[in-house]
């Protein structure tokens, strides 16, 4: 359902799309607060002897007052013995003190716990979405990421930094001030507990419809987000194609959906406040001309009237916060069902429970009867496919071919539907993700650069690599030179996404960055595609180099950098049509790579 779905949308409509799954989800939320919640709970044990000592003392304010006024009072005046009314003031003191105190000393502890969770929340999200398999990334955008990240948890944040305070306070005085008035006076409890049928109406109409507001909410304001950062992150295309006004309405339109739905929960909580406030002033009034009634029949006292009064006071007040819990809780539902349908997420390309051992790979890859597909569409119908160890294999065809299907494959970014991808006679699903990534390296064209220095960004491949390594590295590939000249050298801060280099710079780092790694096994999924001719001229020696005596598979549009390769696959619908040299293909009269070569020397020409 779309942003556009919401607005507008009945009530009735919106229990249809979010109660289908309701049960499910709400118990899959609990167990993910219950799993956060878990390390904790010697500390909610304390937190809960805390509230109960608060909740006593809080609760003895009203019961010392009757005391003062039926006894201390009385004393004072027949008696002038002003101790009895002494000690009640002194009750008293201890009383605030003690609440006071268990107030601030809950507060603390339930910061602390939030923090906590929110820490555990954070990071458990982050290396689960860096787990999740290449196949989840591409159909979930990264504006629901940001909204998971942020969003999301900080709804939950909310909700244990203040919900939890204000149901545990509040629900707690509710109950035991119920209890109270009832032991206190039965017939006026009696009475009083007549608006109880009232409250509970209400607060359960509150509940659903704020429910059904909140969710619309959450899902509204996660499209706001989507639309924000994909607007932002393709800011050059829109610019480029004049989009600034199409992407202007659609977030307004989103825009509008998420105001409405935040409407819609401010409506709610101005019928539920002030029908809580009506209720409790009606209440308050015939309870009172009750009490008074039952003062002049000597059926009570008037220490217990105005008791009872205060207590009635603190039964309602707190059904105002309530209000406001609910509108954090339904936030943080919803909040909690996203991030738990999330971390459910399991990844499609899972490691093995019992990986084998592979301690100096070969670089030898086959392919033996793969078939495989991305949903239903089949790419590769049945690859069958042998590189011997130090070969370098080009990739050529038209798009769409199955070129980049195969490295992704042989990278393990997906699983074969059927047959089996081997190195040196091991299936990659037997092997443990840290040697595949020792030993299977890939560099494509996008050559992305994280925020942080030259010399951060080539030792990525190997993180404890030396200085000198890093810049020996970087002399092979052919990158040394323009690195030298930057501002900081190897320090030079390459901004975000490598801002600051060009797209050459930048490929050539990423050249550097594999060179170091020194992987068995090197994928180029286009990675010339982003130099210019001096450039690519530049790395041609430092691509031999680089592939000398290792497995490399190469996808090159441009066909110069195929001439370095000892072989050349052909592919046509995921099938393999040529197969040979680049000279002997070359010189095939009527084949497919001499026909492909012809094109691009026209295309250069």
């Amino acid at each position: 359902m779309t942003a556009a779905d919401w607005r507008g949308v009945a009530p009735e409509s919106v229990d249809e799309v979010t109660g289908g799954l309701g049960a499910f989800l709400r118990e899959r939320s609990r167990r993910l607060l219950g799993s956060l919640l878990r390390p904790h709970r010697r500390v909610l044990v304390v937190m809960a002897v805390v509230v109960l000592v608060q909740n006593v003392a809080t609760m003895a304010g009203p019961w010392l007052v009757r005391i003062g006024i039926d006894k201390g009072i009385p004393a004072l005046v027949d008696h002038n013995d002003a101790g009895p009314l002494v000690r009640v003031a002194l009750a008293l003191l201890v009383a605030a003190i003690v609440q006071a105190v268990g107030t601030a000393w809950f507060l603390r502890l339930t910061g602390d716990v939030g923090q906590a969770v929110l820490f555990d929340l954070r990071t458990r999200l982050f290396a689960h979405f860096q787990r999740l398999s290449l196949s989840f990334h591409e159909r979930y955008t990264s504006g629901r990421v940001i909204s998971r990240l942020t969003s999301d948890v900080d709804s939950i944040g909310e909700l244990l930094d203040t919900g939890l305070e204000t149901l545990v306070l509040a629900g707690l005085s509710i109950v035991s001030t119920a209890i109270v008035l009832v032991v206190l006076d039965a017939p006026m409890g009696l009475v009083a507990m007549l608006s109880f049928p009232l409250l509970v109406a209400l607060t359960v109409w509150f509940r659903r419809q704020s429910e059904k507001a909140y969710r619309a909410g959450r899902e509204a304001v996660a499209l706001v987000i989507v639309q924000f950062v994909e607007s932002l992150a393709g800011i050059r295309a829109v610019q480029a194609f004049r989009r600034e006004g199409r992407n202007q309405s659609l977030f307004e339109d989103v825009n509008a959906r998420y105001t409405d739905a935040n409407r819609w929960s401010m409506r709610l909580a101005a019928v539920y406040g002030p029908a809580i406030r009506g209720v409790g002033g009606i209440t308050v009034a015939v309870t009172l001309f009750y009490g008074a009634t039952r003062v002049l029949d000597g059926a009570t006292t008037v220490g217990v009237l105005a008791a009872f009064v205060l207590y009635l006071r603190r039964f309602f007040e707190p059904m105002q916060d309530l209000a406001q819990f609910f509108n954090v809780f339904q936030a943080a539902a919803a909040g909690l069902e996203k991030l738990s349908g999330v971390l459910d997420e399991q990844p499609t390309v899972a490691e093995s429970a019992a990986p084998v051992a592979l301690l100096s790979a070969r670089g030898e890859v086959r392919f033996a009867h793969v078939r495989f597909g991305y949903r239903q569409a089949v790419v590769l119908p049945d690859l069958e496919l042998r590189v011997p160890a130090g070969q370098t294999v080009a990739l050529v065809g038209a798009t769409g071919a199955g070129k980049t299907t195969i490295v992704r494959l042989l990278a393990r970014f997906y699983d074969p539907n059927e047959g089996t991808v081997t190195l040196d006679g091991v299936d990659l699903r037997d092997l443990s993700e840290d040697a595949l990534r020792r030993a299977v390296a890939m560099v494509t064209q996008e050559s992305f650069l994280f925020s942080g220095s030259v010399a951060d960004n080539i030792a990525f491949g190997r993180p404890g690599a030396s200085r000198t390594e890093i810049e020996q590295a970087a002399r092979a590939i052919g990158a040394h030179d323009f690195i030298a000249a930057l501002p900081d050298g190897y320090d030079t801060d390459v901004r975000k996404r490598g801002g600051r280099l060009s797209a050459g710079q930048r490929q050539l780092v990423s050249f550097a960055r594999a060179f170091l790694a020194d992987p068995r096994v090197l994928i180029l999924d286009e990675a010339t595609s982003s130099l210019d001719l001096p450039s690519e001229r530049l790395v041609q020696h430092a691509l031999r180099t680089l592939l000398a005596d290792r497995t490399a598979v190469i996808i090159a549009h441009r066909l110069s950098t195929v001439e370095i390769a000892d072989r050349v696959l052909v592919l046509e619908d995921g099938r393999i049509v040529e197969d040979g040299s680049p000279s002997d293909l070359l010189d095939r009269p009527g084949g497919h790579y001499a026909a492909l070569h012809a094109a691009w020397q026209e295309s250069v020409a």
